[in-house]
């Protein structure tokens, strides 16, 4: 995204990506270095030669500012395997048997499969698990 709002139409790519500091070809920004020659002694030294000013560096700073963020880590399961293990239990119980000849296993889980997604269940949402076991089971109670 600060890429594409400090981004001019009337330049080239090059020209754009230069004026924030960005190189446009890797191979050209680090570039690797040849093996010397038998004894002969190479000097390189790009870098004046290859010296450009960033118009834009606050493009540059902005992402290296984001980047330096910690990660958040967004570990969830999707409404489908929620909606499936739930349907099971509700249904079958622990009974994992049961649950793999029930027709809603699209998938054709086999038991120690469906216990596994029950289990990854478990660990993701502990505290909506024993709520939903303790509905069931207050349930039950109700009708009898």
């Amino acid at each position: 995204s600060h890429v594409r709002h400090a981004w001019d139409p009337a330049k080239s790519v090059a020209q754009n990506l230069a004026d924030m500091g960005l190189a446009e070809d890797p191979n050209k920004a680090v570039p690797i270095p040849k093996k010397k020659l038998l004894g002969a002694e190479m000097e390189i030294d790009g870098q004046e030669k290859g010296k450009k000013t960033v118009r834009k560096p606050y493009v540059l700073n902005e992402m290296e500012y984001e980047a330096s963020l910690p990660e958040k880590k967004s570990n969830t399961l999707s409404r489908d395997l929620i909606d499936y293990v739930r349907y099971m239990i509700q249904n079958h119980g622990e009974n994992y048997k049961e649950m793999a000849r029930d027709e809603k296993n699209y998938y054709q889980d086999t038991p120690k499969q469906i216990k596994r997604k029950i289990n990854v269940y478990k660990n993701f949402y502990p505290e909506e698990y024993k709520d939903f076991v303790a509905s069931l089971k207050q349930e039950k109670m109700d009708v009898q």
